[in-house]
């Protein structure tokens, strides 16, 4: 049985525990506040520009003349998955949930005979990933936005995706993150970049480009237009996409440490016990010895 002393120690070290776990619980929290606030504010934006890209393409000819943004390679052999996760741990399952769709996606296209190209942005994605897939990893981003992340970031990554496509190194290229739906939900989507997804438009989007066909009048060639603004689609949507991967990391840490935090609550409350009651015990071994000694004198 443990003495005294390691009952104190131990319930010593498990407080100090909990006040790591409830700063990084508050730290969280101020976080964010601020990243919701950024990828809340950026979605609309993403969404509205991939509505009006799509309607765009509804009015043009793609052949083999179109960006490669639009109309890809005309083959799909070679898939590039930009996997967006965490540099840092201690945010529950969050990182884990993003790894398995992304390994389930590299399996789901290797059994189909497809070569797969792996970007990870964060190094969480790229440590787990390397264990299986060390010789498909191409490229790593970390400390994207370590203080703020700023479009700036996004073009990094976005810039690097260009390279690629304009080398005709890929044909499709799909990112792979944790889309914010609240505190206590990240969803792990796989969004299609290139080819430009026409048919992927959601809701209110939908209905717009389901009903009655606006006629666009060019100015200039609207093959000019599309070579613009594809690739500045391109890096509003892996913005969005980093915004709401710092989004929910913040949320799952957050929630981790408030259960970590109440964990380590009940174990002071399980460790007091024990010693208490192992107190009592040697309390009662002295009191029986030192009457025993009485008694035998």
């Amino acid at each position: 049985m443990p003495s005294l002393k390691d009952f104190r120690n131990r319930i010593a070290s498990v407080k100090s525990t909990r006040k790591i776990t409830s700063a990084m619980k508050m730290v969280a929290a101020s976080k964010l506040r601020r990243a919701q606030t950024q990828a809340e504010a950026s979605r609309p934006y993403a969404e509205r520009m991939a509505s009006m890209l799509s309607r765009l393409v509804a009015n043009t000819t793609i052949n083999s003349n179109s960006p490669t943004l639009l109309a890809g390679t005309g083959k799909s052999d070679v898939h590039l998955l930009v996997v967006v996760t965490s540099d840092r741990g201690l945010c529950g399952g969050f990182n884990a949930f993003v790894n398995r769709l992304a390994r389930a996606k590299i399996r789901e296209l290797t059994e189909a005979g497809k070569t797969v190209k792996i970007v990870c942005v964060g190094r969480k994605g790229r440590d787990v990933l390397k264990r299986e897939h060390a010789g498909k990893i191409i490229q790593t981003f970390e400390g994207l936005g370590r203080k703020r992340l700023s479009f700036a970031d996004a073009q990094q990554v976005s810039q690097y995706v260009l390279d690629m496509a304009e080398r005709r190194e890929f044909d499709v290229c799909t990112v792979i993150y944790n889309r914010f739906k609240s505190v206590i939900k990240q969803d792990p989507t796989a969004q299609q970049l290139i080819p430009f997804p026409i048919e992927e438009v959601k809701g209110e989007q939908k209905q717009d480009a389901t009903g009655p066909r606006t006629v666009y009048d060019f100015e200039p060639e609207e093959q000019d237009i599309l070579a613009a603004l594809l690739p500045r689609n391109l890096s509003v949507q892996i913005f969005r996409a980093l915004l709401d991967s710092a989004a929910g990391e913040q949320a799952a840490r957050m929630t981790a440490m408030d259960n970590a935090t109440r964990n380590a609550g009940d174990m002071i409350s399980k460790l007091t016990l024990r010693y208490n009651r192992a107190r009592q015990a040697y309390i009662t071994k002295e009191l029986i010895e030192i009457i025993s000694g009485a008694e035998a004198v």
